[in-house]
């Protein structure tokens, strides 16, 4: 038994002295390499390098090239591999729609306007700007501005109705609906953090036929503006006196309520 116990022994420690040695001699796992890093693919896009109001002429200090992800730059980007020389071709537009500074500026937020003033360059095809006199009484107290919807009215002496009762009789009408204004007096946009703008005059968009009908209105009474909400402004098309011809000469009467329109003779 002893024998047995003392080779039992030896093997043990034959044993622990080899696991030793393998131990001692045993190297640490060099770390795993780092993962490799993904380089984000860029690309210039042209930018404002300052704050751009509308209608204001474009300067070549005003904007310049900015790098841009690759993958956030969508299509009307105006990219520097692309149009190289964006800088030059935008130096002298005109600004539609303000711009901050580090946006990205491109083809439709400006006007090219060839020598033209800004509003012949910013007005639609076919839509013409009419100027009338405004007070601050009949334009909302002063409260309208450029890029407001508007109703016009116009106040008149009801001549059919004075005949039959020999008494005055005005009325007011609502002759054009939802039109656009371009500007009041020559402030295009607002200055100076300025609210309200009392100008003499207000310039409207209008279709042909729009403009006929204000000029016609205007010798049969007095012209007021209605501001539209923002809620009620949300279609492009101007309403009354373009979508059929022959409402360019007609006024939409409203009274108790009802409804009515009435051709004006020219």
């Amino acid at each position: 038994m002893k024998g047995a116990r003392l080779v039992v022994l030896g093997i043990a420690v034959a044993a622990g002295g080899v696991a030793a040695i393998l131990a001692s001699g045993h190297k640490s796992a060099p770390p795993p390499p780092p993962a490799p890093v993904v380089q984000l693919e860029t690309v210039d896009v042209l930018v404002a390098k300052t704050d751009l109001g509308r209608g204001e002429l474009i300067e070549a200090h005003d904007i310049g090239w900015q790098t841009w992800p690759k993958a956030s730059a969508n299509s009307n980007f105006i990219k520097k591999p692309e149009r190289p020389g964006a800088i030059n071709q935008f130096t002298g537009a005109i600004v539609r729609v303000p711009v901050a500074a580090g946006q990205p500026i491109y083809d439709p937020m400006v006007v090219f306007a060839k020598g033209s003033g800004f509003l012949a360059a910013v007005l639609p095809k076919g839509m013409r700007a009419v100027a009338m006199v405004i007070t601050p009484e009949s334009d909302a107290g002063g409260f309208i501005l450029p890029e407001d919807h508007v109703d016009v009215l116009l106040t008149r002496h009801d001549r059919e109705a004075e005949k039959r009762t020999g008494s005055e009789k005005i009325v007011t009408d609502t002759i054009l609906q939802n039109v656009r204004v371009l500007a009041v007096d020559q402030a295009v946009e607002e200055k100076g953090g300025q609210k309200v703008v009392v100008g003499r005059t207000v310039t409207l968009e209008l279709t042909p036929q729009q403009a006929e009908t204000l000029a016609l209105s205007h010798e049969l009474g007095t012209l007021s503006l209605s501001l539209r909400s923002l809620m009620d402004s949300q279609s492009s098309m101007p309403e009354g006196g373009d979508r059929h011809k022959e409402k360019a000469n007609s006024i939409n009467t409203v009274r108790y309520g009802v409804s009515t329109m009435t051709t004006v003779a020219r």
